[in-house]
This record gives structure tokens, sequence and C-alpha cells, in this order.
């Protein structure tokens, strides 16, 4: 019980998402505090990751996949079925691709969170140029769960990037939106859809809608701009 309270305070932090004092606390805690380590890597891994220092994220990531136990509860085995989809994302946003695929293909045995791994593979091949093996991803993330955000978006995207069923990929991309509201990516694929059918002040509406949720985005901006020339 002891142990338990001394991570508490962080894990509410983290829970609250207040990841930068949750960091903070489980970095200060001492040697000899008698948690477990592997807890701890769990905690500081997922901070690194939601305040994107990547590469932190992956010390401590890794770390946790790799350790080993005598008595292999169900929580950590979700730890670390967690943190090797953790580690997929980062490597793959970091150009590592190879890796990434090692680790879902290594999740889809399994058999944890089929509909968003299949995605991630998906889009995984879709970063390499394997467009068709993209496709089939995303349609067995649907066959595992047909109200996938990620492998509607995803899929919706891709076909329309290929002016390949673009009704179907339209069908597809607002139910993403029904299902996600005002999410940046969901928004600008909807738009990329009516921009490639050619209705450009629609698409511009969702371009616009996707600019205000994510202003950064240089991606949307281009298709506003594309949008907007279309109208002209």
């Amino acid at each position: 019980m002891e142990v338990e309270n001394a991570l508490k305070e962080g894990i509410q932090l983290y829970n609250r998402g207040n990841y930068s004092s949750a960091l903070s606390f489980f970095l200060s805690l001492p040697e000899d505090c008698g948690s477990d380590p592997v807890e701890v890597a769990y905690y500081l891994g997922l901070s690194y990751a939601r305040l994107k220092r990547y590469d932190d994220a992956l010390v401590y990531l890794e770390q946790v996949v790799t350790s080993r136990s005598r008595e292999e509860s169900a929580k950590r085995t979700e730890r670390v079925l967690q943190c090797r989809y953790a580690l997929a994302v980062i490597y793959c946003m970091s150009g590592r691709r190879k890796l990434a695929d090692f680790e879902l293909k290594k999740l889809l045995e399994t058999g944890y969170n089929p509909a968003e791994v299949y995605s991630s593979l998906a889009y995984v091949a879709w970063e390499n140029g394997e467009v068709d093996e993209s496709i089939d991803y995303y349609n067995k993330a649907l066959s595992s769960d047909e109200n996938c955000p990620t492998a509607l978006n995803g899929l919706g995207y891709v076909l329309a990037s290929r002016e390949r069923d673009l009704t179907r990929a339209l069908g597809l991309c607002k139910r993403a939106v029904d299902l996600q509201g005002q999410n940046a990516a969901c928004l600008d694929s909807l738009g990329y859809v009516y921009l490639k059918m050619g209705l450009f002040a629609e698409a511009r509406k969702y371009f616009l809608q996707a600019g205000a949720a994510d202003p950064d985005n240089r991606i949307i901006a281009l298709h506003l701009k594309e949008a907007e020339e279309g109208q002209e």
C-alpha cells in the first residue's frame, strides 16, 4: 500500500493531463522509494510521449517492453502492449518505419486492439508508397471495427488521393467527422474528398474548419489554397 501511495500523486497528475508535472514527479522519485521501476518507466515514457519528447520517451517505453517479471500479471501484460503500440507510433512518426512495422506485427500476434493496429500498419504502408497494401490494411481495420475513426478517415483520404471510388471515400470521411467532431485531420480529409470531386465551395468550408482546429498545419493551408484557386 505504501508503494502505491508513493506513485499516487504522479498518476493523478498524469490522468488529469498535467504531463509536465507528472514527469517532474516521477523523475524526482528517490531510488529507495520502493516503487516498481517498470511502473515508473511506464509513466515516464507516456509523459514524455505526451509532451512530444519522443527520443526520451523511447528510452522508457523500451524498458517496459523488454522488462521481465516472474509474475506476469494482466496489468503488466497490458502495460507492455500499450507501450509497444506507443513505440510503433513514435517509430513511424520519426521515419523508422521498419521498426514500426515490426512492433505492429508483434501486436497483431497478441490480438491487441486490432483496428488501431491495422490502421497503423496501413499508415506505414502509405508512407512507404504501398497504396494497395495500405487500402487492404484499412479494410481489415474496418472489418474489426466498422466505426474506427482512424480507419474511416485514413481509407477515405487514401482513396481520394488516388481518385478511387470517391463516393465511398466521401461516405467514409463523413462518418469519421460524425464520430470525431472537430478533429482537424478528419475535417481536412472530408474537404480533400470534396476537392477531388471538384466541389470547391464545400471543400473550402471544411478546410477552414480544419484550419481553425489546427492553425499551424501546412498541409491544411495548402489544401485550402487549392480549393480557393479552384473557385476562381
